[in-house]
């Protein structure tokens, strides 16, 4: 579900609207449709230029492709984009706002959409909606002041085929706005006694606006007591913000466990957990879930600094906790008033494998040198 502000829908602007497509590589007006060959040149064969002749790229394995390129100011409005499930983390999107030579989005391209576990699961909110099977659908505004490029790197051994549009405006006034940060990190195994990080050295002043986990568990029993806690500003050992629980974070209660059904998916505008994936007996061992939080009609502003992290926790014998070491993977949004953030390390592709079990992953919150203001 899509929601927006009816009251504003019919307020004349003075922008334009352009749309980035292989029908339209530079978003140029009147420069759709144009295309002599393409991924749809065969098919096209009887019916010449305007039929559908370039819908989709082709990206070569290790190749690194251009999605958007856009001079000046504007804001994205809508990405969609498709490819099949086996792509879904092996592809990694990134964008670059102003000219920068560091992305402030740099995320798998299924974690981005709410599907970070390569199989599809029906995500209805505001911001994000995934719809069969693999139409993925992005809301974010993303505003710029001088210039945006979106790329997608193909981290596989295989070519891989993409379909997409990004939808844009330009010629309107988007000074005050925030940048879009996209960071993703995972833990697998969670050390010992250890917090998941989702952002960590964030300077500047924004507001965080979203959180998806994709999150696999390793062991027996309940695993979501651990509470998420946001570090402001001046917070050094104790966060301004604490939640309760990792299902209360994520809008749930008592488990998720609708008596009867067990674990129960639900996906609304702000918050879900639209995926639930049970083992199968044979090569599914674990339970894994997929989790999306976003604080749009409450975001959480921060005037210096930023810090995110979440416990894993279950329980034990006697009424007592039990610390996890589960499979975690973050992408934590927030605005920033710059185009750059310190942010984790670029993830491999071993990094990025969807395995079961708890073969060590690096520690993907190791942090690179900080970045100039």
């Amino acid at each position: 579900m899509v929601t927006v502000d009816l009251s504003t829908i019919a307020r004349l602007r003075a922008v334009q609207t352009r749309s980035i497509s292989p029908e339209n590589f530079d978003g140029s007006a009147g420069g759709g449709g144009r295309a002599t060959e393409g991924t749809g040149a065969a098919c096209a064969r009887d019916l010449g230029p305007g039929w559908k002749i370039s819908p989709s790229v082709d990206i070569a394995a290790g190749q690194t492709f251009d999605l958007a390129n856009i001079a000046g100011p504007g804001r994205i409005t809508h990405i969609w984009i498709t490819t099949h499930k086996d792509n879904w983390r092996t592809l990694l999107l990134r964008a670059y706002w102003d000219g920068s030579d560091e992305p402030a989005i740099e995320v798998p391209y299924g974690d981005f959409f709410c599907s970070g576990w390569g199989e599809f699961a029906q995500v209805d909110s505001q911001v994000i909606a995934a719809n069969p099977h693999g139409g993925f659908n992005s809301y974010w505004p993303m505003p710029f002041a001088d210039g945006a490029r979106l790329t997608v790197e193909n981290l596989s051994t295989v070519s891989v085929r993409v379909y997409y549009q990004i939808t844009y405006e330009i010629g309107g006034d988007y000074s005050g706005q925030g940048y879009l940060h996209a960071q993703w990190r995972r833990s697998n195994p969670l050390e010992y006694l250890k917090t998941h990080v989702l952002v960590d050295g964030v300077e500047g002043s924004g507001h965080y606006v979203g959180t998806y986990l994709a999150w696999g568990v390793n062991s027996n029993g309940w695993w979501g007591e651990g509470e998420i806690k946001f570090y402001l500003d001046g917070d050094e050992d104790y966060p301004t913000i604490c939640g309760t629980g990792t299902e209360d974070y994520f809008g749930g209660a008592w488990n998720f466990d609708v008596p009867g059904k067990g674990y129960t998916a639900y996906s609304t505008p702000y918050l879900g957990m639209p995926q639930v994936i049970r083992p199968d007996g044979l090569y599914v061992s674990q339970q894994r879930f997929g989790m999306y939080r976003w604080h749009l009609p409450d975001p959480i502003h921060f005037a210096q600094r930023l810090r995110v992290d979440i416990q894993a926790l279950g329980w034990r014998s006697g009424w007592r906790y039990l610390p996890l070491r589960d499979d975690i993977a973050s992408t934590a949004l927030f605005y920033l008033d710059r185009p750059t953030a310190r942010r984790p390390r670029t993830p491999s592709a071993d990094d990025l494998e969807i395995h079961l079990g708890s073969a060590p992953v690096p520690d993907l919150g190791a942090q690179p040198p900080r970045l100039p203001d």
